[in-house]
């Protein structure tokens, strides 16, 4: 008993990071099992931001990556996200890792080296702010072959799904009106809790149609309102949002197939399908646009170039450029609406201004020399207005 307590003050003791590994080479499948305090351990070059934020929501201990997390085609955004979130990341282990660790083992980080007990079972780059810096500086040159990529790409998907960019063809109907309305689309991306907090303001003198994509419609009812269309796969969507009486359409495959039908009947709620090889972003901006909505505001979706080119979204981002500019002038990003809201004057504030300017030109009056006839005018004038008033009942 002596030695197994000596043994475990040791073992706590050890220099580094330790967590219960969590093992797969299929990312999503990995996200759906990480907790706080695990250590992810995956297989993914070019890490995602989407995916790092992923791990961080999950308040992972530590990443480790089989794969270099950046490659150098590209400046993705997933590693600086992680380190910048003080998460530990140790690059570029090798697959080996995974035969080497079991799900549910304790492992320990420490320098750029995997433990697993005293054993050394992997090694790879402990990853700094100054490499991943020095890193995406070299990345950088990797953009212009990107957009060659995503020229090629465009043109495919043009071909692919022009009648649904062009005229709308395949889009459900749904019977929440939106002819001429604001339409208000939340989706889970980067900073979209704080910017539909920066719309409290927006939402109760326009009541927009809410529109919550994937978990941006938890999102909305967490934040007390309830989304009017989901647009999304249910799988990854609260079953009380699900039930909350929003018209739930469910993106499909090209040929009609779509996987989170099944969760929609367990259920036993309605749903419509959405056939089509865009995101579930794009399709909600798409369905605002062909129900002819007056103006779409949009929250949690990316906004700069290099959000634009992360490996995470290069597969729809041809739907994505193509949808922006089919909604065109109508498209508004939410935190320019925030923006705009706070620097307009509020009403309450305009009614004090003009109530305090009566109360001193009444003071004024009392105190002057001429005020007693002003006031005895104004007396009459009242007194006139009101046997008036009293004509029209009598």
């Amino acid at each position: 008993m002596k030695l197994t307590g000596l043994l475990s003050r040791n073992h706590r003791n050890l220099p580094g990071i330790t967590g219960v590994a969590r093992v797969d080479r299929r990312t999503n499948e990995l996200l759906r099992r990480i907790g706080p305090g695990d250590i992810a351990v995956l297989d993914q070059i070019d890490l995602d931001r989407a995916t790092a934020e992923a791990l961080i929501t999950a308040e992972v201990a530590a990443v480790v990556n089989a794969s270099p997390s950046i490659s150098g085609r590209f400046p993705n955004l997933g590693p600086e996200t992680l380190l910048a979130a003080k998460i530990p990341l140790v690059d570029g282990v090798g697959g080996e890792i995974f035969s080497r660790i079991k799900e549910g083992s304790r492992i320990r980080l420490h320098g750029g080296v995997v433990y697993l007990g005293e054993r050394r079972v992997g090694e790879g780059a402990e990853q700094s702010q100054d490499s991943i810096a020095d890193l995406m500086i070299e990345a950088k040159a990797g953009m212009s072959t990107q957009l060659e990529a995503f020229s090629a790409n465009t043109i495919e998907f043009l071909r692919r799904e022009r009648t649904l960019i062009l005229d709308g063809v395949g889009v459900p109907d749904v019977r929440v009106p939106l002819r001429d309305r604001h339409a208000l689309v939340v989706a889970p991306g980067t900073g979209h809790v704080a910017d539909l907090r920066a719309l409290k303001r927006y939402i109760a003198e326009n009541r927009p149609v809410l529109i919550g994509v994937d978990a941006g419609a938890d999102t909305l009812r967490a934040h007390g309102y309830r989304p009017d269309i989901i647009v999304g796969d249910p799988n990854g969507i609260g079953a009380e949002t699900l039930r909350s009486g929003a018209e739930v359409v469910v993106p499909a495959q090209p040929d009609g197939h779509a996987p989170g039908v099944g969760r929609i009947q367990d259920l036993g709620i309605g749903a419509v399908t959405f056939p089509a090889s865009g995101n579930p972003e794009d399709l909600a901006l798409l369905l605002a646009d062909a129900h002819q909505a007056g103006l779409v505001v949009t929250v949690g979706f990316q906004a700069t170039l290099r959000e634009f080119l992360d490996h995470g979204r290069s597969g729809s981002n041809p739907s994505t450029f193509l949808t922006r500019l089919k909604l065109g002038t109508k498209l508004v990003d939410g935190k320019a609406v925030a923006a705009l809201h706070r620097n307009r004057v509020p009403l309450s504030a305009v009614i004090l201004l003009a109530v305090t300017v009566v109360a001193v030109v009444v003071a004024a009056l009392a105190v002057s020399d001429v005020g007693d006839e002003y006031l005895g005018w104004a007396g009459q004038g009242w007194e006139s207005f009101s046997h008036w008033l009293k004509g029209l009942f009598a």
